[in-house]
């Protein structure tokens, strides 16, 4: 295969959870958060072509450039464990179409996958760091991963949780049995909850009605009769559904600290009534995200979906953005996911690394655009940054440079240090951890990285192609699916690695 010649080293930051000037396509949306504004990415960039489906809106933050360290030693960015792009992407293979560019976020891409991090014995994170030679890169570059995995809890060991699901059910969520795929899922989380946890349900289409309120997980009848009355129908009042989801969250409040209280918000994103953007949306109940009440969003559908939407509120609401595309899919977040990281370990949660000019030349965040904070701001604790769950996982992905032969070192050489910052939910108090980046932590070839490391290789590759990154111009995704191919002994042997790997087989047949 030809050398695949990518001016990149990518640096993959991994814990269990930066923005530029923004396009739209497909409708009009706000403009990304103030607060995570990137000055130095590159300006987004207008759609090449209209999306395959009609009404569907995504956001463009733009490409981070190379920036040299001698000019700007530090990167600054929130955490986040939104994971929706990637299966936003499958959606659109699923109907023999290349996502749409902007669509395409690469932290989220390899936020889907399980990193295999061990998480911290007796602190809130653990970091983890290991790196080598990528066949996407320069002979001179090198990959270096940075994982950072959250604490644990387990089901018997977490708070109790007060979950208020605020439902679309206007008329779009008719399409594909959208809330069907909503209502099988609430059904499955029913029977994953404990004694002490209750829900309650408040359904929008024209109007917001409460349609369960506050009732313990064990009144499993009563929550199952609600969810199986709910009808679709009516236009999407999306603002009047979050308000009335929010009052009946105080209504249900655990407080002092001893409770979880979460509002998870399904729909496919299409607010027509009332306020129809974030800014507007969340204004109203701001207050409610900082005492406590997150907002989780989960996607459902394509056309007339509303992307950029979901995702700013999560971002918001000191949550997560996910999004589903069939039934496995549903389960396992509405489970799995959603039930496993319930307890939140981390808020305002923010990550700087700082590479030593001495070593590195040069370095580039791969995603984060719209997550970015400026570097000064990072020991600010009231800065709103990313709220992780008990178990999360996040992954960055930089471009390096170094300035030597990291052979020449001996022992190793300082390649800079990761630090992270953010405020104990319990206790309100800032807390900080770091570790320092080592040559030493580097091996001397691809095939002898960890095999997760191959499959975030592999998978980064494929969407910085999809994305139209200028930095991907000198490789295609046959070149992505040979890697892939040659690696496959080498790559984690897991249901999440094959798939992947039928999903590239299928975006290459796609593009041919």
């Amino acid at each position: 295969m030809r050398k695949l010649l990518l001016s990149l080293a990518v640096v993959t930051l991994a814990a269990t959870a930066c923005g530029g000037s923004a396009a739209s396509r497909g409708g009009d949306v706000s403009p990304p958060d103030p607060g995570y504004h990137n000055p130095t990415a590159q300006p987004a960039r207008p759609a090449p072509a209209a999306s395959p489906y009609g009404g569907v809106t995504f956001e463009d933050p733009g490409i981070n450039p190379i920036t040299d360290t001698d000019e700007d030693r530090d990167s600054t960015f929130a955490m986040d464990v939104d994971t929706a792009s990637y299966l936003i992407a499958r959606r659109f293979a699923d109907d023999g179409n290349l996502p749409d560019p902007a669509s395409v976020r690469v932290e989220e891409w390899v936020n889907a996958f399980d990193q295999g991090y061990a998480p911290p014995d007796d602190d809130t994170f653990a970091i983890h760091v290991d790196g080598g030679p990528s066949p996407f890169l320069d002979e001179d570059e090198l990959l270096l991963r940075i994982g950072i995995k959250a604490r644990e809890s387990s089901e018997r060991a977490r708070p109790d949780a007060a979950l208020t699901f605020v439902i679309d059910t206007s008329g779009s969520m008719r399409r594909e049995d959208r809330l069907e795929l909503v209502k099988d899922s609430l059904r499955k989380l029913v029977l994953s909850l404990g004694s002490g946890d209750s829900i309650a349900v408040v359904t929008f289409g024209d109007e917001a009605r409460v349609v369960l309120t506050p009732t313990r997980a064990t009144d499993e009848n009563a929550i199952l009769d609600a969810i199986n009355a709910l009808q679709p129908g009516g236009s999407t009042n999306l603002e009047a559904g979050l308000r009335l989801g929010y009052s009946l969250a105080r209504e249900a409040f655990l407080g002092d600290g001893d409770g979880i209280n979460r509002i998870v918000l399904a729909s496919d994103g299409v607010a027509n009534v009332g306020l129809t953007d974030a800014d507007g949306i969340l204004r109203q109940v701001a207050d409610d995200a900082a005492s406590g009440i997150e907002l989780v969003a989960i996607g459902v559908g394509m056309g007339n979906y509303n992307d950029a939407l979901l995702e700013q509120l999560a971002d918001r609401g000191d949550g997560f953005y996910a999004y589903v595309n069939g039934l496995d899919e549903a389960r396992r977040l509405f489970r799995e996911d959603l039930v496993g990281t319930l307890q939140t370990v981390a808020l305002d949660a923010k990550v700087q690394v700082s590479f030593d000019p001495d070593v590195v030349a040069e370095y580039r965040l791969l995603g984060y655009e719209n997550r970015a904070i400026a570097d000064d701001q990072f020991r600010d604790p009231g800065v709103d940054a990313g709220a992780i769950g008990a178990g999360h996982a996040v992954t960055a992905l930089y471009a390096i440079r170094l300035r030597g032969d990291p052979a020449d070192d001996g022992d190793g050489a300082s390649l800079g240090s990761v630090r992270l910052r953010w405020t104990d939910p319990g206790n309100q108090r800032e807390s900080k951890l770091s570790r320092d980046l080592d040559t030493s932590d580097l091996v001397g070839s691809f095939r002898a990285t960890a095999p997760e490391l191959q499959l975030d290789t592999i998978v980064a590759a494929a969407a910085e192609f999809l994305r139209e990154s200028p930095y991907a111009e000198a490789f295609d995704l046959r070149d992505v699916l040979e890697v892939a191919n040659e690696s496959v002994d080498g790559l984690p042997q897991t249901e999440q690695t094959h798939q992947f790997l039928g999903f590239l087989d299928a975006l290459v047949e796609i593009e041919d």
